[in-house]
């Protein structure tokens, strides 16, 4: 399956907001406190606060910063009271888009998704508008000039992953959920580091459109993005190759 690098390239593109590293500790606080609000502090045994961690680890989370975030999720430092929602709605050009929300308030958390899409040119839809076209992946990234694919494929194919394809200088690695984290301990032991690693919702079909109506969407992603109750923002708009932002 080709395409997952797009939706790297995406991420990579409007950058902008998960550069800003204050605003992405605490989208890694919130996922991890209610990873363990939900399945336990014990990471052995909770496969989310597992992938949870190793996205903190990723980006240099202090492992204090981690270690409260359990506790937090599990009553040791009060109880953490967010509420898990997904939006959907549609894009400037009609492109498909999913906003996966944690909130201590729904009212707020609805007001300012459905704001953020009627002022960027967008529009909120209705449950199940969009979801349907896209599937919850695990997706590994590594850099195909420092990367073996052959050497990735072999590994990566043993361990259980669905896919492996090279596209615009990234290999990405594509997984059932289930197999994300065997996938990606299995490539670790073999020295290959990732770029990016995450269970992600990945699109069946991307949408080609102009450059200008492209720069529309990242602006709606990226104010999305900003928001303090937005944790992910997913899109099947393709970027086109030499595509410049703002």
């Amino acid at each position: 399956m080709s395409g997952h690098s797009k939706w790297a390239t995406i991420k990579h593109a409007k950058g902008a907001a998960d550069a800003k590293r204050g605003q992405m500790f605490t989208k890694f606080i919130k996922e991890i406190s209610i990873a363990a609000r939900m399945g336990g502090g014990d990471p052995n045994a909770n496969p989310r606060l597992r992938t949870a961690i190793l996205k903190a680890r990723g980006a240099n989370m202090p492992k204090d910063n981690i270690e409260r975030a359990i506790k937090k999720g599990t009553g040791e430092l009060g109880a953490s009271n967010y509420e898990e929602l997904t939006y959907e709605g549609y894009g400037p050009g009609g492109v498909a888009i999913l906003v996966e929300v944690l909130t201590d308030n729904k009212n707020r958390a609805a007001a300012n998704v459905r704001n953020l899409f009627s002022k960027n040119g967008g529009n909120l839809g209705a449950t199940g508008s969009v979801s349907y076209m896209f599937a919850r992946k695990g997706v590994i990234e590594y850099d195909a000039e420092a990367t073996s694919e052959d050497e990735v494929m072999e590994v990566a194919l043993e361990a259980g992953a669905e896919d492996v394809a090279n596209e615009d200088g990234v290999i990405t690695v594509t997984t059932d959920p289930a197999d994300f984290e065997t996938t990606l301990e299995a490539l670790q032991a073999k020295g290959f580091e990732s770029v990016s690693a995450e269970v992600s919702m990945v699109p069946d079909t991307y949408s080609t459109l102009d450059a200008e109506t492209t720069r529309k969407v990242l602006r709606l992603v990226d104010k999305l993005e900003e928001d303090e109750d937005v944790q992910n923002v997913y899109s099947n708009i393709d970027i086109p190759e030499g595509f410049e932002a703002d």
